[in-house]
């Protein structure tokens, strides 16, 4: 198979400068990484999607190339809500159910929102491991599995943050991400992209002052704000079973939330599915955006 040509570029939207690889023509679709990563993480599920489609898989604001305000607040999620509808409109998507939206991680925090705020816009959503606010706020106040698995808020919203996660060439950062899926080259690209600061990522955890355990009263405001808005943009789940971050009572209420959704597990698969089974998960995004 020819892959399609890879093109880098930068686009000025909202007040920031994004830097993305795109390849491909047909239907838009966007890819957002999660933290601590950057376009990079897509390197195998962009270039065979960008075969029938138009693939952009940006840096998020705060990552890699792209411009890094140091004030948390321009972290704010209504902010990162229109810097993707802003790069969208860029490829020109203007008009009703124009692109597709693909997340993992804070990337699919991030998509989750995008469609929320712009329905009309997304002709499918497509989330990686990435739980929905009103579930993951209910699981903060009453599980205590996701209550311990999420205790890294607490250090990622401290001033702590950056040196303990860059001490030892970024060697916690490393013994979680850069697991089995990982070759030599890949850790290169990593270590590049962190070097270059971590301000920027964990500015993200810090706008969204999250942290583990929640009060209660924080989970009965998101559960009655969400299901006051049951989302009806079409909606893949793919989510990695064996997730030590996320509990799989992530995926037990989300038909609460969303009008028509599928769920699909992967049982060997850990937090970063999209390195570790590519080709599954480009053949269950193809599926659904068919």
């Amino acid at each position: 198979m020819t892959l399609p040509p890879q093109l880098e570029g930068y686009a000025d939207v909202n007040g920031v400068r994004l830097h993305y690889v795109e390849a491909g023509t047909g239907k838009l679709v966007l890819l957002l990484h999660g933290f601590p990563e950057f376009w990079y993480a897509w390197k195998e599920v962009l270039p065979d999607l960008a075969n029938d489609h138009h693939v952009v898989a940006i840096d998020m604001r705060g990552y890699n190339l792209s411009s890094s305000p140091d004030a948390p607040d321009q972290y704010k999620m209504p902010l990162l809500v229109e810097d993707v509808r802003a790069v969208a409109t860029h490829f020109g998507a203007k008009a009703q159910n124009q692109f597709v939206l693909v997340g993992h991680d804070w990337g699919g925090a991030v998509a989750w929102q995008v469609a929320y705020a712009h329905p009309d816009l997304i002709e499918r959503l497509v989330i990686l491991n990435a739980p929905h606010p009103a579930v993951l706020a209910v699981l903060l106040a009453t599980d205590r599995a996701q209550q311990q698995a999420s205790q890294y808020f607490n250090l990622f919203t401290s001033p702590l943050a950056e040196a303990a996660l860059s001490a030892n060439d970024f060697a916690l950062l490393q013994q979680s991400v850069l697991q089995n899926w990982a070759t030599a080259e890949d850790k290169q690209k990593y270590l590049e992209c962190w070097r270059r600061g971590l301000t920027g990522p964990l500015n993200y955890y810090r706008a969204a002052a999250l942290q583990s355990p929640v009060p209660q009263f924080i989970a009965d405001a998101a559960r009655v704000e969400y299901r006051a808005k049951i989302l009806n943009v079409p909606t893949l789940v793919l989510w990695g079973m064996r997730d030590h971050a996320l509990v799989p009572a992530n995926l037990d209420t989300l038909g609460d939330y969303v009008k028509t959704l599928k769920i699909e597990r992967f049982a060997d698969a850990t937090h970063w599915i999209g390195q570790e089974q590519p080709a599954a998960v480009s053949a269950a995004i193809r599926d659904f955006i068919r």
